[in-house]
């Protein structure tokens, strides 16, 4: 999966924002104004569990391709390698995951429709 086909995939998602808080290399992609997915150059950042450990069940499949968010990998969020170790199918899996754990989270006038 390239970084294009990704970008594309997370912004599809209903009520999906695309933002460049940090410059236009990295990419935030948001609903209801709170962030699902950090798009990098090689890795997009995505919530994977209700906490660390959770989260840590996807880095003990993919070691190496999946590592610890930094900043906020206490609370969930992993860093994963799309390039190719992970396979798109699961990239996406993970994508929709994070997409649906922050939607579930948002205040109901908040929630895309």
């Amino acid at each position: 999966m390239d970084r294009a086909e990704l970008a594309a995939y997370c912004l599809s998602k209903p009520g999906a924002e695309e933002t460049y808080p940090w410059g236009d290399v990295d990419l935030v992609v948001k609903v209801g104004g709170k962030a699902f997915a950090f798009l990098g150059p090689e890795t997009v950042g995505v919530k994977c569990g209700r906490d660390a450990a959770e989260a840590s069940e996807w880095r003990d499949r993919y070691p190496g391709a999946i590592t610890v968010s930094s900043y906020i990998g206490r609370y969930g969020w992993n860093a994963v390698d799309f390039s190719g170790p992970v396979p798109a199918d699961e990239v996406r899996e993970l994508v929709d995951g994070s997409y649906d754990a922050i939607v579930a989270a948002l205040p109901k006038s908040k929630r895309p429709s």
